[in-house]
């Protein structure tokens, strides 16, 4: 089953923020994924002409969540770019305690004339910031500094 997500209009009133949850981490990654994709513009509006391959490590899922988030708006930023999708796969790492991430990304430079834009997502923040895991539920609550 696929993820979910909402945007939450009553938690941080100058940020914007969501929940995210799954009945699996891949579930909860791309639910969390999407609702920061669907943040920056309308992901239908986005051509395909670029492309990005991520590989990221952390010790812990919560700190993977935070960081594969804090790399989308670093690529939104540095390269000037809004994305159609991800694609991702997580993994327990086998050399050290942890978890991998690999993710494939398209998208496209920013276009005011052909892309529905919307906010301009300046960074993921810590604020009521959490991942949990609830009998067969991931949870996420994300925070957006916009």
């Amino acid at each position: 089953m696929p993820g979910h997500f909402r945007f939450l209009d009553d938690i941080a009133l100058a940020d914007m923020a969501f929940d995210a949850d799954g009945d699996s981490l891949p579930a909860l990654f791309d639910a969390a994924t999407r609702a920061l994709i669907e943040s920056l513009a309308d992901p239908s509006t986005i051509a395909q002409t670029w492309r990005q391959t991520v590989d990221l490590g952390a010790p812990d899922i919560e700190t993977l969540l935070f960081e594969w988030l804090g790399r989308l708006v670093y690529f939104k930023d540095a390269q000037g770019v809004v994305f159609h999708q991800a694609t991702l796969s997580l993994a327990p790492t086998s050399d050290q305690p942890g978890w991998g991430l690999h993710a494939e990304l398209t998208g496209a430079p920013v276009d005011l004339l052909t892309q529905d834009l919307r906010s301009d997502v300046k960074g993921v923040t810590k604020h009521l910031y959490a991942v949990t895991h609830e009998e067969d539920t991931w949870k996420a609550r994300v925070v957006l500094d916009v």
